[in-house]
This record gives structure tokens, sequence and C-alpha cells, in this order.
């Protein structure tokens, strides 16, 4: 009975098996360092590519206005700001693509200062954007400043992703990281030019300090991503929810959550927001060209058609609820080989799953980057079963025999 192929007696073959060994062994010693080094140079390659190659997407526009509405109280000129910053900052190619869709939404906003300021309400609520893109304009022109913004998300994002797997001991798994960061779009996140990855990289911080048990940094962090994109208050009411139903100690998140609850119901009003549902409406259903006193009545029908909508496209042109699947599928196998999460790790990686979906349903809209943040921190947190798994698997490894007809026993 063969255990194992007959030792080749063709050089080439042999030498070719030598060579494998040597690199299968050579990895093995390196694959901390190599894998981090593979991470490393990722995340610096997406960030010189936010920097040179940035997105120029319409929403610049609206974040340019808010940032410095003190500065032109009146809005024909506040308008003619926006605008004027970006057809500076962007090609001429790409600003004709920003103001002009042939009579479309894009042109009657680039004609009517009006209906543009009306919408600035569904923008004013990331304050926290708007402060420091306004505080960089003063020392760069605005448009660089969304692009540094963006470059330092990107590198914090990474830096804070690979400490995560430093602590877990898992720098070998860091180019499977890296690989999850580009199913998750995350190049396309960074050169967006929007709040979504600075959001990301503090919500990243939040959650790795929660692991670490760091609850002041745990608080802090997560009120920050949440200033940064208020829809971050439906994952903190799921975490509080399962924190305080399994009494998990974690007085951090829900000190965060507090925090957020309150700057929830005070910055809408602050900001003039129209509210969700006439929110919802524009983003899903209808682009309204004027917001001041927009509030059609709410209509279940129209809702659970948004709703079925955005499922398909998210389905069949976003990548996130695939990124999903992947992660609970990892979680399954993980758990059913014996490697399961604690318990504090693991009612965080039921928000992130709940929290995506509640936020889905919440405000149904399928583009990735809305869901970025709850898309890496799963398969961070099953990195150390993961390296667990591994480990386990080399221990039980027996030398094998190789026994050919005729040996004797």
């Amino acid at each position: 009975m063969l255990t194992k192929s007959p030792v080749s007696t063709n050089l080439l073959d042999r030498v070719t098996e030598a060579g494998l060994a040597w690199g299968e062994g050579t990895y093995a010693r390196l694959a901390a360092p190599v894998g981090a080094a593979a991470f490393a140079l990722y995340i610096v390659l997406i960030a010189v590519t936010t920097w040179f190659i940035p997105d120029a997407n319409w929403d610049m526009l609206p974040y340019l206005a808010i940032a410095e509405e003190g500065s032109y109280p009146d809005v024909q000129a506040l308008h003619d700001y926006a605008y004027g910053t970006v057809r500076d900052g962007v090609s001429a190619g790409e600003y004709k693509t920003l103001t002009d869709d042939s009579g479309g939404f894009r042109s009657h906003m680039a004609g009517n200062a009006t209906d543009f300021h009306s919408l600035l309400g569904m923008y004013r609520i990331k304050f926290l954007y708007a402060e420091i893109l306004s505080t960089m304009s003063s020392v760069m022109s605005p448009v660089e400043a969304m692009r540094v913004i963006s470059v330092l998300s990107v590198l914090l994002f990474g830096a804070i992703a690979l400490l995560w797997l430093r602590s877990e001991g898992a720098l070998a798994l860091a180019p499977v990281a890296g690989a999850v960061l580009i199913m998750a779009e995350f190049g396309d996140a960074a050169r967006a030019n929007t709040p979504d990855l600075l959001c990301s990289a503090l919500f990243l911080g939040g959650l790795f300090a929660y692991v670490r048990r760091r609850e002041v940094a745990t608080a802090i962090l997560l009120f920050l991503a949440f200033m940064a994109r208020p829809d971050n208050i439906v994952f903190l009411a799921v975490f509080a929810a399962l924190l305080v139903a399994f009494r998990q100690k974690g007085w951090g998140a829900l000190t965060g959550f507090a925090a957020s609850l309150v700057a929830y119901f005070a910055i809408p009003h602050w900001a003039q927001h129209p509210g969700w549902w006439p929110h919802l409406w524009f983003s899903s259903v209808e682009q309204h060209y004027n917001m001041d006193g927009f509030d059609p009545p709410f209509s279940a029908v129209v809702y659970l058609r948004a709703l079925a909508a955005s499922l398909v496209r998210a389905v069949s042109l976003n990548s996130w609820v695939g990124v999903s699947v992947l992660a609970l599928a990892g979680w399954y196998a993980t758990s059913r080989a014996g490697f399961k999460l604690d318990r504090r790790a693991g009612i965080l990686f039921a928000a992130l799953v709940l929290g995506a979906l509640a936020k889905f349903t919440v405000f149904p809209i399928h583009d990735t980057r809305i869901y970025f943040p709850y898309l890496i921190p799963p398969f961070l947190l099953l990195a150390g079963p993961f390296m667990a798994l591994w480990a386990s698997i080399e221990r039980r490894r027996a030398p094998v025999l190789h026994v050919v007809s005729g040996d004797e026993p």
C-alpha cells in the first residue's frame, strides 16, 4: 500500500520538490513579517492611488458647501464657492460630469443655488467631517484637504488593522485581510472623498479598543465615528442592546452609545435635517430637487419597494452582502472545529452582523461604502480562532511513512 508518492528519480522533479519544500519552510518561518509587509504595501498603494487618482463625485459639492457656510451666508455666494472650488480642483472632464447630465439632477443643481442649498441639511449632520474639512481648508485648497483626509484615513485604518492582527498573533493572515479589503471595495471607499472611510477608521479603532478592554478609548472613538456618520447610531443601539441582554461588561461602548444618542436628537435639529422619511425618499425613491418643506406621507408600499429594489442591487451590483456571508461562513467553520470566539468577541461579532442588517432595514441603500465599517472587523475577530485552528492542524500532522510494495513492515 502506498501512503506517499514514491521518490522521483527525475532530477527536475526532485529539484522542484526541494524548491517547494524550501519555499514552504521559509514562508512558515517568515509568515508574520512577510504578511505584515504585504499588507502594509497594499495600504500604501491605496493611499497613493487615493491621492493621485481620486474619484470626483457629486457629493464633494455639498460637503465643501457645509464646511464654509459660515463664510458665505448668502445662498448664491455659497453655491458659487462650492462649484468654483470643485472646478479649480478637478479636471475639465470631471467637472463637466459633475455639472452636466443633459438637463437632469446635476444640471439643475449647477444652475439653481436655492435648490442646492435645500439639500445641505442631509450633509450637515456629518458634523465631524465638515469641521475637519473647514479647519484644513484654511491651510490648503479644499479639494486637497479632502484628499488628505482620505489618505490619512486609509493609513489609520491600515495601522489599526495591523495592530489588531498583531495582538492576535495573526500577522501571517494579513494578506487574507488585504484580500477581504479588496472584496469589500476598500479602494473605492478611499477614493470617494466622503466621510465614509474616516468613519470606518475611527469605528475600527473603537472596536479594537473594546476588544482590548480600553473602555475610555472605546467610548471616545465610537462617539467620534458617530459624529462622522450619525447613521452609526443603528449599530450602537444593537451593540448596546446585546451587551445589556447578555450582561456583558462594556461601559465604554455603552457610554459611547449614550453620548451618541443625546447628540442624535440634537444634531438633526441644528442641521435642519429633513427627517428620516424625506431623506430615504430622496436617496432610494426619487431625487427631489428642493427639500425645503418636502414631507411626503409615509407609505409602507413605497418603503417595501425601495427595500426590495435596494436588496436586488446590493446582491447583484455590490459586494457587502457576499463579504458578510463569507464572514458568517468563517465563524461557522471555526466554531464547528471547536475554536469559538469568547463571549465578549462573540457579542461584538453578532452586533456587527445584526447592525448591518438593521441599518439596511432602517435605511435601505445598496452601496457597499455605507456598510463598509461592519465588513472588516468580523474577519479580524476570527483571526485568533483561525490561527488556533491552523496550529491545531500542524500539531496533528504525523510523519507519513513511505511504504512501497515488497517492503517489510
